[in-house]
């Protein structure tokens, strides 16, 4: 048996959906062998045998990767490494492999931090009421050992399998040429990018910071703040390019930015592939998150199709996608999950598809998107408040007299007249109250978005 540690310091770093911490500080080579070694138990106790591991570029994954891969031999199964890899590629080898798959990434957090995104085969998600809470427990009492044969390791490079698979999956043999700015952030779209979109031939890249740094010396590699697109806008603009794309750190979301520099919402993209997916497949299910602007169920009911609006969090989506049949799922935070990519979340599947759009018309990227942009919205605002609680009840209180309705799926969702509505979430790790408003003109969004934050900031 390892030994045991205390619930406090694991339970800062097992989160809801993956694990991430600080290296040194929280996460260390034996920490992450304990991981993987309960990891490999929970997983040997359904049948698997193997477990594939990819890891990013920072400079601590590699090693992380190489202990949790000795914590799942000790267990008894074999490992099969597939070495630097973006997130969705790693979701790739476990849905192509049929085994249970750990990549080694904290995303678009800094430097310092690491972390491990955990599946089942076929990609099948690993949440806290999917496995994490027995490792965590697992972890905290000391994990038994096993008496059987070690597992063997071997080596895999699939990246151009990856790639292949993908252009099976979107035709873009009719698309007209293309001018494409990329920025990578110095993350995985650095390594995923030239082998997926630079073997078209009828696109030119243009590669904005691809050097592989997990310093992340340019800006961050979170997209969903707006100052991580400056660069990128500035780039399409310097180059002409038809479409700008930028990914995070692990490359598995992808953000969109039109010909003119002006990001493309999430929303837009998810309405978009939507769209396309629902051509191949009539009467199909999508799932949305709650904060998705309404234009997506609206045009998915217009088309014929199933919408199914589900809580934020991709543990949530996927358990959707299974237990519906979706064909489709998109988030605002440019996550975007698809059937034919084993239920898992690719930015770079979305890439294409938009990228498939704008080729297929002689329309420039701005045009092609306002089409899907009927709304206006904020976009998430982050409050720091003492009691979430308290401040939401105020917020209901003010509205009460001019909301048509509230549901609490996720926090709370006031649906107001004329279109308009706005959701209050608490965050589940820190003292932040979340908002979201959509409305119809970007008038009545800052005015619902200056009465709201006086209430909660009060």
């Amino acid at each position: 048996m390892t030994v045991a540690r205390s619930a406090e310091s694991v339970h800062a770093v097992i989160k809801a959906y993956d694990v991430r911490g600080v290296v040194g500080a929280q996460i260390d080579a034996d920490f992450v062998r304990d991981v993987g070694a309960s990891f490999a138990r929970l997983m040997r106790g359904e049948g698997a045998e193997r477990v594939v591991i990819g890891h990013d570029m920072r400079d601590s994954s590699p090693g992380l990767a190489a202990a949790f891969a000795d914590g799942v031999q000790e267990q008894g199964l074999h490992v099969t490494h597939i070495g630097l890899a973006s997130t969705d590629e790693l979701y790739f080898a476990s849905g192509s492999l049929d085994c249970p798959g750990a990549m080694f990434t904290a995303s678009h957090n800094p430097a310092q931090y690491n972390g491990i995104k955990m599946c089942r085969a076929k990609a099948l998600p690993v949440g806290q009421d999917t496995g994490l809470a027995t490792i965590t427990d697992e972890v905290i009492a000391g994990v038994p050992t096993y008496d059987g044969p070690r597992g063997t390791v071997d080596e895999q490079d699939l990246l151009a399998d990856y790639a292949t698979y993908l252009h099976k999956l979107v035709d873009l043999s009719v698309s007209r040429p293309l001018r494409i700015a990329v920025d990578a952030g110095n993350g995985m779209g650095g390594f995923t990018v030239p082998a997926v979109l630079g073997t078209l031939p009828n696109f030119i890249i243009e590669p904005l910071f691809f050097e592989l740094d997990g310093n992340f010396p340019n800006h961050e590699a979170n997209p969903l703040d707006p100052k991580n697109l400056v660069d990128l806008q500035a780039y399409v603009k310097k180059t002409g390019a038809d479409i700008g794309l930028a990914f995070d750190g692990d490359a598995d979301r992808c953000f969109v930015v039109d010909e003119k520099g002006d990001p493309v919402a999430p929303s837009a993209v998810t309405a978009l592939v939507a769209e396309r997916e629902l051509a191949k497949e009539p009467g199909a299910t999508i799932i949305y998150n709650l904060i998705t602007s309404k234009a997506v169920p609206e045009l998915v009911n217009e088309l014929g199709g199933t919408p199914v609006r589900t809580r934020v969090g991709h543990s949530f989506i996927k358990q959707q996608m299974a237990s519906t049949g979706a064909i489709f799922g998109g988030e605002h935070s440019a996550h975007y999950y698809f059937r034919d990519f084993w239920g898992a979340d690719s930015g770079m599947l979305a890439a294409l598809h938009v990228l498939a759009a704008l080729g297929e018309k002689d329309r420039p990227m701005s045009e092609l998107a306002s089409a899907y942009a009927t709304y206006a919205s904020s976009g998430e605002i982050n409050s720091t408040v003492a009691d979430a609680k308290e401040r939401t009840v105020a917020v209901l209180e003010a509205f009460s007299g001019r909301s048509k309705s509230v549901d609490r799926l996720d926090g709370v969702t006031v649906q107001l007249p004329d279109s308009a509505w706005f959701n209050l979430r608490a965050s589940n790790t820190e003292p932040l109250l979340r908002l979201n408003v959509e409305a119809r003109s970007q008038d009545e969004v800052d005015a619902l978005v200056t009465e709201i934050l006086s209430i909660v900031r009060d």
